[in-house]
């Protein structure tokens, strides 16, 4: 199965809610590569890198994010030609 890479933005009340620390554990689960932050808007963004299939439950898990979040919209940006990642961290 190929690899995909897929931008991903988060709204909601999705920061202090440990969605990117949970988000990491989740990407180590599935296999999946990239990167997640906080932005200023209040919002997260997440880089995810692997087989279709992971990162698409990855995303299914996005849109309903930890426990104590509360997920208004997810917006999905297919990209091409992107670096590959390796391995899942948080950014600063």
């Amino acid at each position: 199965m190929a690899r995909i890479t897929v931008r991903v933005f988060v709204s909601g009340r999705v920061q202090g809610v440990s969605f990117r620390a949970i988000m990491m554990e989740m990407a180590v689960r599935h296999r999946v590569d990239g990167w997640v932050r906080n932005r200023a808007d209040g919002s997260v963004e997440a880089l995810l890198q692997g087989e279709q299939e992971s990162v698409e439950a990855l995303v299914e898990w996005a849109r309903l994010g930890p426990p104590r979040a509360s997920v208004s919209s997810v917006t999905e940006q297919k990209l091409t030609g992107h670096p590959h990642e390796a391995g899942f961290r948080i950014l600063e």
